[in-house]
């Protein structure tokens, strides 16, 4: 969390005189957002190319995990944090954004068979999931994984689930997508269920870098979930944890 505006110029011209090793990379993130964003309709098929670009070089650092090792701890701390507060085996558990499996092989392995469900805008990750089933032999757990388009969850039967799990999808959506999510995700939870999803966190103004990155004051959330007739906290015990990103945990109204 931050109160700093990333977007300003002043910020990324002192930024780079304190990390002057990465001004190349970045400079070659924004020839590649704008080639994409050219070729792109809107902001789903633009980071679906983005993560197939990134997962060309590597499934763990195009879902954020810059070492194996990272990628591990990650996945546990999302699993031990949910078990932590309630998570059974008998929950019929969606993950939106799953991607490569970080922390849905363990609640795959977890759960009861058929009662995790995976999806993902990017069918590049979703290769990356299937692998990961194989090789941690969570076949017999019978995942459920499927590319979607959108987060309207149109294909999906209502009150099915009792865990909604996002983790790293909303720093990357703006403010559209998000409310598409919070505006069709209570169809599908169960009256009783909780959806987490994780957001970066700023003080400051609300702003965003190079269309994947996006920074959001925790009030313009909460407000955005009770508009679609949802009940929002901020969950301070997730922040006191070893990470980046904030987390507000959402129910249906009853």
């Amino acid at each position: 969390m931050s109160a700093h505006d990333r977007s300003r110029f002043s910020y990324k011209f002192s930024y780079a005189l304190r990390h002057p090793g990465r001004v190349f990379p970045y400079a070659r993130r924004r020839g590649r957002s704008a080639v994409i964003g050219m070729k792109s309709r809107d902001h789903i098929s633009y980071y679906r190319a983005v993560m197939k670009s990134d997962a060309a070089r590597g499934h763990e650092a195009a879902v954020g995990s810059k070492t194996h090792d990272s990628w591990v701890k990650l996945g546990q701390l999302q699993f031990e944090y949910l078990v932590k507060h309630g998570l059974q085996p008998g929950d019929r558990m969606l993950e939106i954004g799953c991607g490569d499996l970080r922390a849905g092989r363990l609640f795959i392995d977890y759960l009861d068979p058929g009662n995790y469900y995976g999806i993902d805008i990017s069918p590049d990750i979703l290769l990356a999931a299937q692998d990961t089933v194989e090789e941690y032999q969570l076949q017999d757990k019978l995942p459920h994984l499927a590319v979607v388009r959108d987060l309207q969850f149109r294909f999906l039967p209502a009150d099915q689930f009792t865990v909604v799990h996002a983790h790293g999808v909303f720093p990357h959506s703006p403010i559209e997508v998000i409310d598409e999510c919070l505006a069709n995700v209570g169809r599908v939870m169960r009256p009783h269920g909780v959806f987490d999803f994780t957001f970066d966190r700023t003080e400051g103004p609300e702003h965003q870098l190079l269309r994947e990155n996006f920074y959001y004051q925790t009030q313009t959330l909460l407000e955005l979930a009770a508009a679609r007739g949802l009940d929002a906290e901020f969950m301070q015990d997730w922040a006191d944890l070893p990470h980046h990103q904030s987390k507000i945990r959402v129910t249906r109204r009853a």
